[in-house]
């Protein structure tokens, strides 16, 4: 700003004298240039001078008043330090945690489905049926089992494996997410003062996906204990119409013989 108003002044000290010089410079002597000149940088001085003054104190108040008061440069600084800090502290422990194995299977084909049911992939969501049925095998075939079993069977294992699709996909959420937080922490750090609200408003919305996302868990979890209680049920109407068609029998058999 101090280098602007310099020009500034040159300039117009520059024009004017040009401009007052050419009509006298052929009649007028040394002594009135120098008193023209004298007058000229005293108007500059005295009325030019003071409004520039003037400007450059109404600058100086606005911009000290944005430092200090309304974006404080020292609390903006020792913030942009404490979350470089954070981030450096749980960005540690966080790769920590991403280190430990959690895979636990020994044979071969759960070791595979467990390799895609923490693939994080959506992608790998239509190998996970084969693999599934590969560990907890086929539905019985008519004649192995009873009509109410194989039901029974075919309802849980499409829950089951929709349950182990579901993971896997909140698991790619949860990856995404925590991207998206270690983005915002990045950007809260480095952000220019005023963008406090764009910060909080991008931080909302990834907020409002997650607990999308723990809503889809949650209602899984809730359809698969229904599922739960209702294959007990559905095995204790099979054992009452075995006990009704057991008493059926007895009575059968001794009415014969009377």
């Amino acid at each position: 700003m101090k280098d602007l108003l310099s020009h500034k002044r040159i300039l117009a000290f520059c024009f004017i004298s040009g401009m007052l010089l050419v009509p006298i410079a052929a009649n007028a002597g040394v002594g009135d240039i120098i008193s023209l000149l004298t007058t000229i940088t005293s108007t500059l001085r005295n009325s030019v001078g003071q409004v520039l003054s003037g400007i450059q104190a109404i600058n100086t108040s606005g911009r000290n008043l944005e430092q200090q008061v309304v974006w404080p440069v020292m609390l903006i600084n020792q913030t942009r330090t404490e979350v470089s800090q954070i981030r450096a502290q749980f960005a540690s422990l966080a790769a920590r945690i991403h280190s430990i194995k959690t895979t636990s299977a020994s044979l071969v084909r759960p070791k595979q489905l467990e390799t895609l049911l923490r693939s994080h992939q959506a992608g790998e969501l239509n190998r996970i049926n084969a693999s599934y049925t590969t560990v907890y095998q086929l539905v019985p075939e008519e004649g192995q089992a009873t009509s109410a079993q194989r039901i029974l069977i075919d309802a849980d294992d499409a829950l089951a494996l929709s349950a182990l699709k579901t993971a896997t996909v909140s698991d790619r959420a949860s990856e995404q997410m925590l991207t998206v937080a270690d983005g915002v922490e990045q950007q809260a750090a480095l952000s220019a003062p005023g963008s406090a609200s764009i910060l909080t408003a991008q931080a909302q919305a990834a907020n409002l996906q997650n607990q999308a996302m723990l809503h889809h868990l949650l209602a899984t979890e809730l359809r698969e204990e229904a599922a739960r209680l209702a294959h007990t049920n559905a095995l204790r109407k099979q054992t009452a119409d075995a006990n009704r068609k057991l008493r059926l029998t007895v009575q059968q058999t001794l009415s014969r013989s009377r």
